[in-house]
């Protein structure tokens, strides 16, 4: 089984993302990705620089993959998508159904991100044949669901065609809005955010009355208030998952990464808590859950 560390999905400045990567580069996980994924006003780091540090990561022996936009609204975000899909270097993660268009007419291999919202065979199918060579499945998908999908795959004599990813750690991104609700949260319209994302590092927490850890903002992004931690999971998914993507929180994530290979085949369980930790999306049960 292999491990990937996702993109960025916070608003980090350049020095931080260089020291960030340098770490990523000298750690266990065989793919890293990176770009700006979440909102395109995030422009502290441009596209030239993310390209230095993917050649950099390169270097170190690592798989490197450019994450693209999950959202896109306007003609100049699809100029600057343009300018990542014709790197001409790297694999890129399509996030955007509009970004496989572009991939498939270039006839360019992708990832597809879990944005794509991909839930059937039918979907998977054609994904492969614009391109597809890796599937990081939605978060919201239960084990059993992806099981049925995966055996549904084999039936087509689809499966040995693409690598299956799994996202088993980090704050899961919900949703995405033309909104943005940091900026609100300020009460600031978005024309005028200031890109203020990037005062909150890890987000801005956002609680229930009783206290509750409900959710996360980021932006234009929605995330779980919970860290989704597949740690203890692992055993269960070797046979058929081929890789385990843990996003970035902060850099001690990096740890993370060889606590989860030790723990591949349940023999270093990982210490998880209620009221931080859950996994219930991936045992069929309310996403908040944590279930053992």
């Amino acid at each position: 089984m292999q491990y990937a560390v996702g993109p960025v999905l916070w608003y980090w400045p350049t020095p931080t993302l260089e020291e960030f990567y340098q770490q990523a580069a000298r750690s266990s996980a065989e793919i890293i990705y990176l770009g700006e994924a979440v909102c395109s006003k995030r422009r502290a780091t441009p596209y030239g620089r993310w390209i230095e540090m993917a050649r950099d990561v390169a270097a170190s022996g690592k798989q490197v993959v450019l994450s693209t936009l999950a959202l896109l609204q306007s003609p100049s975000e699809l100029k600057e998508l343009q300018r990542y899909v014709e790197n001409g270097e790297f694999l890129i993660e399509a996030n955007d159904i509009g970004t496989v268009n572009m991939a498939a007419e270039r006839r360019l291999p992708f990832v597809a991100g879990p944005t794509l919202n991909v839930y059937n065979a039918d979907t998977l199918q054609l994904l492969v044949r614009e391109g597809m060579t890796r599937w990081c499945m939605p978060v919201e998908m239960s084990r059993d669901w992806l099981l049925q999908l995966l055996e549904q795959c084999e039936t087509r004599g689809i499966r040995q065609q693409f690598e299956v990813e799994v996202m088993g750690y980090g704050h899961l991104p919900l949703a995405l809005s033309a909104r943005c609700f940091t900026a609100r949260s300020e009460n600031r319209a978005k024309d005028d955010c200031e890109t203020c994302c990037i005062n909150y590092p890890t987000g801005r927490r956002v609680s229930s009355q009783e206290g509750q850890p409900v959710f996360v903002l980021n932006g234009i992004q929605t995330m779980s208030g919970y860290c989704y931690n597949l740690g203890n999971d692992l055993a269960g998914m070797r046979e058929w998952v081929d890789c385990v993507r843990l996003s970035p929180q902060d850099t001690t994530t990096l740890a993370e990464i060889d606590r989860f290979r030790a723990n591949e085949n349940g023999q270093a369980p990982l210490m998880v808590a209620k009221g931080c930790d859950c996994n219930g999306y991936w045992r069929k049960l309310a996403g908040m859950t944590l279930a053992s």
